[in-house]
């Protein structure tokens, strides 16, 4: 039975990583809390360490992680590698890339999605609207 028009869905939950903290708030910025109306409000977790983005996931409550590929010491790749060889239904996960060159590391990374830095926010919305409605129940 789908829910009533008028019954608020379940908040997605976005991970969002990188040692940079002017990078996590371009993301925000960029998505806002609702970046598409068929899509429910998003919640955002912010992460600067790796220990912490594992930490996340084993959780279980990540809807989305968009991950810092230009990130030290870990890189948003090597970390979407490892959640997805080791996370059993792992969420999708978007790599932010620093050059187009970098395309084949997030291939290899297992990454659903590639956006470049600098953070062009329509595209990174595009992006994450395309993913996320192939996992949120019309």
């Amino acid at each position: 039975m789908s829910q009533p028009a008028s019954s608020p869905a379940r908040p997605l939950k976005v991970l969002v990583y990188s040692d940079d903290s002017n990078i996590r708030r371009q993301v925000i910025l960029a998505l806002g809390k609702r970046p598409h109306s068929d899509l429910p409000e998003f919640t955002y977790v912010e992460v600067a360490t790796e220990p912490v983005v594992v930490q996340q996931f084993d959780a279980g409550q990540i809807d989305l992680a968009i991950l810092d590929g230009e990130a030290v010491p870990a890189g948003g790749m090597g970390i979407a590698k490892q959640m997805k060889d080791e996370i059993f239904a792992c969420p999708p996960i978007l790599v932010l890339a620093g050059r187009p060159q970098d395309a084949w590391l997030a291939t290899w990374s297992r990454a659903e999605a590639v956006v470049l830095h600098p953070i062009d926010p329509i595209q990174l919305a595009e992006s994450v609207v395309d993913l996320m409605r192939s996992r949120v129940p019309a």
